[in-house]
């Protein structure tokens, strides 16, 4: 499997609005981070905050739908 090649966190606007946005701590869509941040591969974003050390937690909420929150799913920070 081929690895990502991931923005750097510090010369990416793309990457610091995402973080802006998940960074207090709540849960958010896959549509919310789309309109909130604009952007629009939300999974590649969230695969490079990962590859930049920012834990990123994932929730499946219903069949087709993700949540997204900096910090752990069970709650943790």
């Amino acid at each position: 499997m081929a690895s990502i090649h991931a923005a750097r966190l510090e010369r990416s606007p793309r990457l610091q609005r995402v973080l802006e946005l998940l960074s207090d701590g709540r849960w958010y869509s896959t549509l919310d981070i789309v309109v909130g941040a604009g952007v629009c591969a939300v999974n590649s974003c969230v695969a490079e905050l990962r590859a930049n050390g920012i834990p990123v937690a994932c929730r499946r909420v219903g069949r087709e739908r993700f949540e997204y929150r900096i910090g752990s799913s069970d709650g943790r920070a």
